[in-house]
């Protein structure tokens, strides 16, 4: 099952960072876009740009991510493919972190990927293809100090991935899990001066993520790292 075979996209936690290169890297692949984040406003600029649509929509609430995929359904459509790239981190020494705030942080990072995942799952189960693809980080694989809450959220999130990938590729469903070990540029966040390539290209790594919808299902991977290639790992 080949990438010729999407036509529409999902992101969920779009913003000017790497969701932006993600929606613009699927339309120029021919995907329709849909965009959706607590605040759309400022998504204004990247409807205008592609003609994309915004959904207003809190993923670590149940109730708002079905009204936005009923919404979907009704716009442009159950969606082929769903990113899931919203995340909250706290940080802080561990004994000083406020617990109301890590939960909020567990919210967004994971339990909103499930909220996401198991309701693109089952648009996806009726139709009996689909891709949904979720945004790690270094994170997701070691944790950092006074990074606490980002890495319980990471780690949760990556043993979501893997769960649905080994459940639903037999079903049809490509799902893979994107670790992004470290930086990425974004509006008003450059290299350092004297690190050239110390950062990763939002726009390289949406390129990953297209090759990845394009793999034959004969060759599907469930995670790929992606890292500066001066990074020490």
């Amino acid at each position: 099952m080949n990438q010729q075979q999407y036509s529409t996209a999902l992101i969920v936690g779009a913003g000017a960072g790497l969701s932006a290169s993600l929606a613009r890297t699927f339309h120029k692949a021919g995907l329709g876009i849909a965009l959706a984040a607590r605040d759309v406003d400022k998504l204004a600029e990247l409807c205008t740009e592609f003609g994309a649509t915004a959904y207003a929509c809190d993923s670590s609430d149940a109730t708002q991510v079905r009204r936005l995929f009923a919404s979907l359904e009704s716009g442009i459509g159950t969606p082929d493919v769903v990113v899931y790239n919203a995340g909250a981190r706290v940080r802080g020494p561990f004994v000083d972190l406020d617990a109301d705030d890590v939960e909020r942080a567990l919210a967004v990072s994971a339990f909103g990927g499930f909220l996401v995942g198991q309701e693109a799952a089952r648009c996806m189960l009726r139709k009996g293809f689909g891709a949904i693809l979720f945004t790690g980080a270094s994170a997701s694989i070691k944790g950092y100090p006074q990074s606490a809450s980002f890495a319980m959220g990471k780690f949760a999130l990556r043993g979501l991935a893997q769960s649905m990938a080994r459940e639903l590729a037999p079903q049809g469903i490509h799902v893979a899990h994107f670790v992004i070990d470290g930086a990425i540029k974004n509006p008003g966040r450059s290299e350092p001066a004297g690190h050239p390539d110390s950062m990763l290209d939002p726009d390289a790594i949406a390129e990953n993520y297209l090759h990845v919808l394009m793999q034959p299902r004969s060759a599907w991977t469930w995670e790929v790292e992606l890292r500066p290639w001066v990074e020490k790992f």
